[in-house]
């Protein structure tokens, strides 16, 4: 049956069987209108969007599809999907163009996974498109375009100014290649109508640019241009009272007069503090530099519009380079020069060289200056202790900090309880509470409340515990929206490694063991097991190590959870062991600082755009060092500025002060200097790079220190003897008897070294990578460390849908005569990959290798190069393809074995992505990507039945893992 036959046959009886009722999607959305071709407005029919998909699976299935329960039932599943993200994506609106509709069923189809029926519909949309485009050129006419008329707030009608349009849209298209301002004015033009209300005029273009993002990447700059335009006029409405409106090129001259009226305006509507019109507002507003806006691609600005920039009754007060002001301006609140500092804030922030963590964006400058990130605490083994420690988490989380629980302290089940003479339920019951607290408190709706719970593997709840993610069993004992993190001490994997027993203790008998680490730890550990075999103990469990191990893979495979982070570096590499005990890292597993019941840790982050301090030679340390130097002051500059919602973190952070510099846009580094990130190369320039930013961010430390004191708990730390995060793997080595970890170095340590010693460190931390989902998508780079996702998918957040296309690939593809159309197709129906596209050359196919066709090995050797340099920890996904329970294990030995502090989200394909290689004749790994290091030590052997992947569950449910909790 041919495709075009199959499709025009749209009056057959036999086609489909449908229902005689519409589907319930189609009842579920009154008032929704459709703009025909033809510009007539007519009544949504879902129906019609079930007929469509039916002959689409026709067309690939044949006629044997009629009689297939499995397709109306799809039909009809894929209908309600599609009709419920027009009405998301709908806002104030209910009328949608015939395109809108047809581009979320193509959407609804690939992420469903029907690719070959989406390819189908895909080829004919473009064949029905050609011959309209063809029908129209035949019958236009020289008569005179229709008068439309756009429906103001005030109900009244205005005819549609037409030449303002043009220019606009020409405006947004200046300076750009490959892009052209007729096909977005063609588009936009389609999608008007009379009275056609003012805000739908607004989007018309924004929308109508955002459907050739697929075809060339700089129309996502269009599309940020076109936003800036409805931002510009919203916001100057408002701030001066009266309905107006400015190009960009009217901002050179508008923005120094807005920026004043901004300041009063947020003053007086309690946005903002007033301190801030204490500034030389003149000098502040001269500094401004308009054609910034410029720099943002559309899902950066429009993640700033929904979520960042402040409002008053709905309506933004601010453009974007005062939104980087204001946080500058916060930032600079008691420099002396303030002035001077906030300029040279700004200037970091606007050019996108480096970004502060969403906390500092969000409340910068405002009456509640929140601007830390994470925050770290230690539960207490009483109910007053356990029930603070949940209303701790909601007062942290109601301004943006994402939350650490370390409940190792809490008595577990059966342990006893002396005030009731009773038996205690352990831990499981009140992570239920703290899990319900983290939903009930969102942070204003701007994004998710977030807690991470850790818990130590000796602890007798760890089985209970690894649980807490399943969809089955007791939904009492089970928490689906927290995260939970194993915090294992290297006994346990040394245990693992001898196939030796594991010995479970209940905290109350057990206490001291949550405060030990490396060979005390193993002796007191010992000492605990001769007590209990000795029947001395209450509480504990023998078991097999090997069997909790493969126990904690399989639920990590399962569920995503619980995340594995390793005790002993966390505590044997800190710079602070003098002054406690890490129990814990945060909600993205980056962050490692010491908590006690009067200490909650807090850290405060921002992150480099290593991108933009790279060219195609590498890296430019010059750019990098001013960068580090600004960063880090602004970092230091919150821990006085932040307000403190709990003494605990007050104290802890004045007494303390750590900060944690990060990174993202590691992938595009690699891309602009041409380096597959499976490789040698790639571990190598993860090595110097970080090298280079932890020299450069220690000195700077050290450099505040000099000018601003040390930080109060200095004397002890190993900064003080002279033992930087390099050194520190001796430390981690002799508690292990080696480590396998690289140690090599290029930059002048010695120097750097007895600088510290003499002037001392402003900040007890100083690096920490964090995940950056958020605030890379402002800069618009690859999240933190990350390989690349696909080369082409959509990308869905709390703003909606947006699609990505690596801009890189796509400019290399132009170079060799390949991007087309087919192109395009093929990366959709590929999943955003070039692996399996014949016609792509191998050396393109093994740079543009992404997550799940690189062997997570490669990851974790870059990680471990990082790791050597870093006092913290850092944000590390890993991407498995083919999941098997030798592979998990392995992988995770290695991470162990190459002294990683910490690992993150466990990412693995759906079945049907493994089939689908499969099929291909591969097994999801590219010929041009280079062969993985190999893994160290024997893996466990693990039965494959023991692991789930057979059963077709895969890890975590989400490909594309957003943590917005700690950037």
């Amino acid at each position: 049956m041919s495709l075009s036959s199959t499709f025009a046959d749209s009056d057959s009886a036999s086609i489909i069987q449908l229902r005689s009722d519409p589907p319930a999607a189609a009842q579920s959305a009154p008032g929704m209108q459709i703009i025909r071709r033809n510009g007539k407005v007519t009544p949504f029919d879902a129906t019609k969007i079930s007929v469509a998909m039916t002959k689409a699976f026709l067309a690939v299935e044949g006629n044997s599809a009629v009689a297939s329960r499995r397709v109306h039932e799809s039909v009809e599943q894929l209908t309600a999907e599609v009709v419920s993200a027009l009405m998301r994506r709908a806002g104030d609106g209910r009328t949608f163009h015939i395109e809108d509709v047809q581009d979320q069923v193509e959407l609804a189809l690939m992420r469903s996974e029907h690719h070959k029926v989406a390819r189908a519909y895909v080829l004919y949309r473009e064949e029905r498109s050609r011959k309209r485009a063809a029908d129209v050129a035949a019958e236009r006419t020289q008569a005179a375009e229709p008068v439309l008329r756009v429906t103001l707030a005030d109900g009244s009608r205005a005819r549609l100014d037409r030449r303002r349009l043009e220019l606009i849209i020409n405006e947004a298209c200046s300076g750009l290649d490959g892009v052209s301002a007729a096909p977005v004015l063609a588009e936009t033009t389609r999608n008007l109508y009379d009275g056609i209300t003012h805000d739908e005029l607004a989007l018309a273009p924004i929308m109508a640019a955002r459907t050739l993002v697929e075809q060339e990447p700089n129309y996502a700059y269009v599309s940020a241009r076109l936003l800036l335009d409805k931002l510009r006029g919203e916001v100057l409405s408002h701030v001066h009272g009266v309905a107006t409106s400015a190009s960009q090129a009217d901002m050179t001259t508008r923005y120094g007069e807005y920026f004043p009226a901004y300041v009063k305006t947020g003053i007086a509507a309690e946005l903002l503090d007033p301190e801030l019109a204490r500034f030389d507002l003149d000098r502040i507003a001269a500094a401004l530099k308009p054609e910034r806006d410029l720099k943002f691609q559309f899902l950066g600005l429009q993640t700033l519009y929904d979520r960042y920039f402040l409002h008053e009754r709905g309506k933004r007060i601010e453009l974007p380079q005062a939104f980087f002001m204001r946080v500058a301006m916060g930032l600079a609140l008691r420099e002396i020069d303030r002035e001077a500092r906030a300029i040279e804030f700004y200037d970091l922030l606007s050019s996108f060289d480096f970004m502060a963590s969403t906390p500092t964006l969000f409340n910068a400058g405002t009456l509640r200056p929140q601007l830390s990130s994470c925050f770290l605490t230690t539960v207490s083994d009483d109910l007053d202790g356990i029930f603070k420690s949940i209303k701790d988490n909601a007062l942290l989380a109601k301004y943006s900090g994402g939350l650490g629980n370390d409940w190792t302290p809490v008595r577990g089940l059966g342990a006893h309880i002396k005030g009731t003479n009773g038996e205690s339920q352990g831990i499981i019951p009140f992570l239920k509470v703290a899990n319900d607290t983290a939903i009930a408190v969102n942070q204003g709706g701007k994004r998710k409340g977030a807690v991470c719970a850790y818990l130590e593997t000796w602890h007798v709840d760890i089985e209970e515990f690894l649980d807490l993610r399943k969809n089955t069993g007791d939904d009492r004992r089970r928490t689906h929206d927290m995260n939970t993190a194993n915090w294992v001490p290297d006994l346990f994997m040394q245990r693992v490694a001898e196939d030796r027993e594991w010995t479970l203790f209940s905290p109350d008998e057990a206490a001291d063991l949550h405060d030990l680490t490396g060979k005390a730890f193993a002796e007191r550990y010992a000492a605990y097991e001769a007590k209990a075999a000795r029947g001395e103990l209450r509480v504990f469990k023998t078991v097999r190590a090997a069997d909790l191990w493969r126990r904690m893979l399989t639920m990590l495979f399962e569920t995503g959870h619980p995340w594995i982070i390793f005790k002993d570096p966390c505590n044997l590499r800190s710079p602070q062991q003098h002054a406690g005990v890490v129990h814990s890292s945060n909600l993205c597993t980056e962050i490692t600082l010491n908590t006690s019941h009067d200490e909650v840790a807090v850290c405060n982050l921002g992150s480099i755009n290593l991108l933009a301090h790279v060219t195609a030679d590498g890296l430019n340390f010059g750019k990098l060092q001013r960068t580090v130097k600004t960063a880090v002051r602004m970092l230091d500059n919150v821990i006085d500025i932040n307000f403190y919602t709990i003494p605990e973190a007050r104290r802890s952070n004045l007494r303390h002060r750590p900060v944690g510099l990060g990174l993202m846009g590691f992938q595009d580094a690699l891309h602009a200097m041409r380096i597959p990130i499976a490789s040698e190369a790639a571990v190598t320039f993860a090595d110097s790079s970080m090298e280079a930013i932890s020299y450069c961010a220690i000195a700077a430390s050290s450099d505040l220190a000099a000018e601003r004191g040390r930080y109060p708990s200095f004397d002890g730390s190993l900064w003080s003897k002279g033992i930087l995060p390099f050194d520190s793997i001796e430390l981690l080595a002799e508690a292990r008897g080696g480590v396998e970890m690289d140690r090599s170095a290029t930059l002048d340590w010695d120097s750097l070294r007895k600088k510290v010693t003499t002037s001392g460190m402003r900040n007890s931390n100083v690096m920490a990578i964090a995940p950056t989902a958020t605030i890379s998508n402002i800069c618009g780079v690859a999240q933190s460390i990350e390989p690349s996702y696909q080369n082409l998918y959509v990308k869905s957040n709390m703003s909606g849908d947006f699609t990505v296309v690596n801009e890189f690939l796509v400019r290399d593809l132009k170079a060799l005569g390949l991007w087309d159309e087919v192109m395009v197709s093929d990366l959709k129906y590929f999943d955003g990959s070039v692996g399996q596209i014949d016609r792509v050359p191998d050396d393109i196919k093994a740079l543009y290798a992404t997550a799940f066709e690189v062997d997570s090995a490669w990851l974790i050797e870059a990680a471990s190069r990082r790791q050597k340099w870093i006092d913290q920890a850092q944000s590390l996904n890993l991407y498995i393809a083919n999941p098997s329970g030798k592979k998990l294990d392995a992988l995770y030995r290695l991470a162990w074995n190459r002294g990683l502090k910490t690992t993150y989200y466990l990412r693995s394909r759906s079945a049907t992505h493994v089939e689908k290689s499969t099929l291909k004749g591969t097994d999801g790994k590219l010929n041009a990507v280079s062969a993985a290091p190999a893994l160290s030590h024997a893996p466990i052997v693990v039965p494959a039945a023991a692991m789930p992947d057979i059963d077709g569950i895969k890890a975590c449910r989400i490909d594309d893992p957003d943590c917005e909790a700690c950037q």
